[in-house]
């Protein structure tokens, strides 16, 4: 029976070296590539505040760490709070249980890579559903026309998921487990049972193919309707851009704007968020929520 408590502790990994995007990732990690004129990790903090989620820890590399506090900071800012670890070594999406396992404590979590970038009221209700259910691995699939570059879900002709592999040669469906992951509280034990892949990482499939082993695995197909991108190539990023500034003009409203998910969520009031921006240089982000905050 799934627990009457709601997900409410998230986890952002941003550890990678980015090499999708090189050689702009050679000074930064790609998380703090502007998507248009926010930072894409501005995207990710959004996802888990629209959610509900007040309490994230962001995981990065040694070297970045610094930048994502300066950009950051304890996100109280937001009415949220932020905390900061370090992956140390590369060695695979699972470990960032095993990091976090003191953040986690026996909670459900949710964990959302860097560099996927989601926007639509859609996918804001499945991740409702999903932060209830907290004694089951809940994930997202989406069809693509390139699994051989994801974790692939296979269904049977019910539409429950029989089968998880990592990044097939041979692809058992079209359907792409994306990087937005719903955990239950045993989660950092499980992470820790794992072993390395052929490549030296602990697996996030492996890991939620041992959930579907227990048959305690959910896999959430969303459609079209819902905007998508792994922004870890050139294209990618920019597509997440020009959605984002498309969006935005068609609409008058901000999409994956953190300090307007801290307003409307009633994280924080209006006057101290318009102190907040007071507090940095008019241009057009920064005067853009002042516009949609005076509207409000």
């Amino acid at each position: 029976m799934a627990s009457s408590k709601d997900t409410s502790k998230g986890i952002i990994l941003v550890a990678g070296a980015g090499t999708g995007l090189s050689p702009t990732t050679f000074p930064i990690s790609k998380a703090l590539l502007p998507v248009y004129d926010r930072p894409m990790i501005y995207c990710s903090i959004s996802t888990l505040m629209s959610a509900g989620i007040r309490d994230i820890l962001v995981i990065t590399s040694e070297a970045d760490r610094h930048n994502f506090e300066r950009t950051l900071k304890d996100g109280s800012h937001l009415g949220i709070r932020i905390s900061y670890e370090i992956q140390h070594v590369q060695r695979g999406i699972s470990d960032a249980f095993i990091i976090a396992e003191d953040f986690i404590d026996g909670d459900p979590c949710v964990l959302m890579l860097g560099d996927n970038i989601f926007h639509g009221d859609g996918f804001q209700a499945l991740m409702e559903e999903a932060s209830k259910d907290t004694e089951n691995s809940n994930v997202f699939a989406r069809w693509v026309p390139d699994p051989k570059r994801f974790g692939i879900a296979e269904f049977d002709s019910e539409g429950k998921v029989i089968s998880l592999e990592e990044k097939p040669k041979e692809p058992k469906s079209n359907y792409a487990v994306v990087g937005l992951y719903y955990l239950p509280g045993d989660v950092s034990s499980k992470a820790k049972r794992l072993t390395p892949s052929a490549r030296g990482e602990l697996e996030i499939t492996d890991l939620n193919r041992m959930y579907l082993e227990e048959g305690r695995l959910n896999v959430r197909v969303f459609g079209e309707d819902i905007f998508w991108k792994d922004a870890g190539t050139f294209d990618s990023l920019f597509e997440s851009a020009d959605y984002i500034r498309r969006k935005e003009k068609e609409t008058g409203s901000l999409v994956l704007c953190p300090e307007i998910v801290a307003v409307k969520k009633g994280y924080v009031s209006k006057e101290k968020m318009l102190d907040w921006v007071a507090s940095n240089k008019d241009n057009s982000y920064f005067l853009g929520i002042k516009d949609y905050i005076e509207r409000m």
